[in-house]
């Protein structure tokens, strides 16, 4: 049997920025065939906009944060084959500068990150080592260093910002309203939006913690018009955590090496990188 070359560096999304970026409406397609209807019906639905904003300042304003995120990604091919992987993330954080991320990835390997306010640390289990480096400021700081700078996989890192809602407000030229879902633990208002690059779904919770529940990414100008997918529950809000949580001690053992940014392998497919932090 032949084993086949699986490339999974080429994620398609990593950031909730790019999903972002000049968001204009997306048509519902029954809505379309008929003018008049869809005139009416944008008269009765709620303001998408302000469902979108709502979310991001709702999440944004929150002392601290703690969400289970189930995501998969397609990587395509150098032959055009869609392959999906996937990951599951524990991520809590506090603000103004707390952050722990626990990772397992769909081939069994483990890990995490810890930010304390002043050290960014990340433990691989699989390998038992550990790198770390200093970057003390805020977590705001930290999410744009360990994106831009380190080039770490944080999958929707924008979520997590202060900064967000101000960012979708200059990004967002109009979102559209789809339909109130049923199909989560608590009823939630589904939103889509679409961009030069990207095209967007959200469900968000309706109710007095609007949180994001379900998030589709879709990069239409890309190779296979990859996707990111992403479901979000056992949400808690101004989770409390010990301080020892976002304190790394490495296991007996483990060895300290040096924190480099990866590179891409020259033969890997080409995948959207996006806008970053």
């Amino acid at each position: 049997m032949v084993k086949l070359k699986m490339y999974r560096l080429a994620e398609p999304a990593v950031v909730l920025a790019v999903l972002a970026i000049a968001l204009i409406a997306i048509p519902n397609a029954a809505r379309a065939a008929d003018p008049k209807a869809e005139t009416a019906a944008s008269a009765q639905e709620p303001d998408a906009r302000a469902l979108l904003l709502t979310m991001a300042d709702f999440m944004a304003r929150a002392p601290g944060l703690h969400v289970t995120m189930r995501s998969s990604y397609d990587a395509i091919q150098v032959d055009g084959q869609r392959i999906e992987f996937g990951e599951r993330r524990q991520i809590l954080m506090q603000r103004p500068d707390k952050l722990r991320v626990e990772v397992e990835r769909s081939d069994g390997e483990r890990g995490y990150v810890v930010y304390d306010g002043r050290w960014i640390t990340a433990f691989n289990a699989t390998e038992n080592v550990y790198a770390r480096v200093q970057k003390p400021g805020s977590l705001d700081q930290a999410l744009v260093y360990m994106v831009r700078d380190l080039q770490a996989t944080m999958p929707l890192a924008r979520l997590f910002t202060t900064g967000f809602p101000q960012y979708l407000d200059k990004r967002a030229m109009s979102v559209t309203f789809v339909e109130e879902c049923t199909l989560f633990d608590v009823l939630t208002n589904h939103v889509a939006a679409r961009s030069d690059e990207v095209d967007l779904q959200m469900w968000i919770a309706k109710g007095p913690e609007p949180l994001p529940r379900r998030v589709v990414i879709t990069y239409k100008n890309a190779p296979g018009q990859p996707q990111f997918r992403a479901d979000l529950h056992d949400w808690k809000v101004a989770a409390n955590a010990d301080a020892a949580a976002f304190r790394l001690v490495p296991p007996a053992g483990a060895e300290q090496v040096t924190y480099l940014a990866p590179r891409r392998p020259s033969d890997s497919p080409t995948a959207p990188n996006g806008e970053q932090l």
